[in-house]
């Protein structure tokens, strides 16, 4: 006797069509994220910057947004690959409801809107402190480097650019001397339709890098003179203070501050923000991303990007943000020892926060290693370790690894695609905030 088989109707045309929303399951986060952006988010900003009647009708800014945000969750990061996703994969065919809109859209919609698209992640952060995830308890503090979209390799070091200048100058000079010297037999080797006089196409490709180099090693100079001036304004602050408390600058004075870039500073052509960085893969052209996360259900409460490899300029901001974001400040911070200094800890003891700050460990470990450092730094050496296990510096690696590993790992989030610092910043703030949504949705779908 033959097996029978569920029969396999792929031509049978169906006589009611479905509800696209019978394409997901209904615990499916892509439900999820639609109801959220129709029925919570407000995108006033976006919807008011559509006046125009006139042209062909634009996609729904919500169906926009609401894709964007789902490819961000899916680890869909390029407008391509979200257009693809569009019509092959059953969630994003359910949010455009069967009519994908091409990826120049997409990324025109994303570059139009990305301002207001990071905001959105303070409404996300109040929805989860409504839900009872954000408890301020203890927050833990921590940077990570993500490569920015832009080659180490295309970077110039500024005495290399010196160099380089010089050379591309002679070529073009000779490139011209020879150019004027043929002006006789152009004629017969351009042809009657051209004037003879043209730039050939290998001349003008050396002088836009030449161009391009000058202006490189411009901004490197108005760099050097900005530190300079910064650096002269600081140390007359402190020798007016030396003055008014009657002391003296021990030791030789120092040589006054160069206008002039030091010459192994570098400069990427590709994009100019974006800093070289020391990361556990190497040096990488990168930019630091910082984060604040609450230990409850490890929110992002604050976020942060910048240029400076160092995470010690940004504690103070980040618990600045949590208080500017949630109005009230968190009863406990931890942090690695990127974050430890003086004026951190003084500053931490001013906004009233319980601080766990690592005061670092000693390459060489010696009976001194205990006295190096400030007073406050000495306190909080004897703070955690006086702690032991129970201290609540524990807590940090538990609470905020986990979430740079979700990022980057698990939805491979490794490599901007932006380039410049302020839209470099707000992509973190996408991140950051389809993070916080993805926590809301295992929250609602366990409920």
């Amino acid at each position: 006797m033959s097996k029978y088989f569920r029969p396999w109707n792929i031509d049978q045309t169906l006589l009611l069509p479905p509800n696209v929303q019978d394409f997901v399951p209904k615990g499916h986060v892509s439900r999820f994220i639609v109801e959220l952006v129709r029925e919570s988010l407000d995108l006033k900003e976006i919807t008011g910057s559509y006046v125009s009647g006139l042209g062909q009708p634009p996609f729904d800014p919500r169906m926009m947004v609401a894709l964007l945000l789902h490819g961000y969750a899916s680890g869909l990061y390029s407008s391509r690959r979200i257009a693809k996703a569009c019509r092959e994969r059953n969630d994003f065919v359910m949010i455009v409801a069967l009519d994908p809109p091409d990826f120049r859209t997409i990324s025109d919609f994303r570059k139009r809107h990305l301002k207001a698209l990071g905001a959105l992640f303070l409404q996300v952060l109040k929805l989860c402190e409504t839900a009872g995830l954000v408890k301020l308890g203890h927050v833990a503090l921590d940077g990570t480097k993500i490569k920015a979209n832009a080659s180490k390799h295309k970077a110039m070091s500024y005495e290399r650019m010196k160099k380089r200048e010089a050379e591309l100058k002679a070529e073009v000079a000779r490139m011209l001397a020879a150019a004027e010297a043929a002006d006789a037999g152009e004629d017969e080797t351009f042809g009657q339709d051209k004037r003879g006089d043209e730039m050939p196409d290998w001349a003008g490709d050396k002088q836009k890098r030449l161009a391009k180099i000058q202006q490189a090693m411009a901004a490197l100079e108005a760099e050097a003179r900005l530190a300079a001036a910064e650096e002269r304004r600081i140390e007359a602050e402190k020798e007016q203070q030396r003055q008014a408390e009657g002391r003296k600058k021990p030791g030789k004075p120092a040589a006054p501050p160069s206008d002039q870039p030091d010459p192994k500073s570098q400069r990427n052509f590709t994009d100019p923000e974006s800093r070289i960085m020391k990361s556990k893969d190497g040096f990488v052209q990168a930019y630091n991303a910082q984060a604040a996360v609450d230990a409850g259900a490890q929110i992002i409460v604050a976020h942060e990007l910048t240029q400076c490899g160092n995470d010690q300029g940004q504690l103070v901001p980040l618990i600045e943000a949590i208080e500017n974001n949630l109005g009230r400040k968190p009863d406990q911070a931890s942090a690695d020892s990127g974050y430890c200094s003086e004026i951190n800890l003084e500053a931490l003891e001013a906004h009233g926060v319980d601080g766990y700050v690592a005061p670092g460990r000693a390459k060489h470990p010696t009976g001194a290693n205990g006295k190096i450092g400030g007073p406050l730094t000495q306190r909080m050496r004897k703070k955690i370790d006086d702690g032991g296990f129970e201290t609540p510096y524990r807590l940090r690696k538990q609470v905020v690894e986990p979430v740079f590993g979700q990022i980057k790992q698990a939805r491979g989030f490794r490599q901007f695609l932006l380039r410049g610092v302020e839209k470099v910043r707000a992509e973190w703030a996408i991140i950051c905030t389809t993070h916080n949504l993805l926590k809301l949705f295992t929250l609602a779908n366990a409920a």
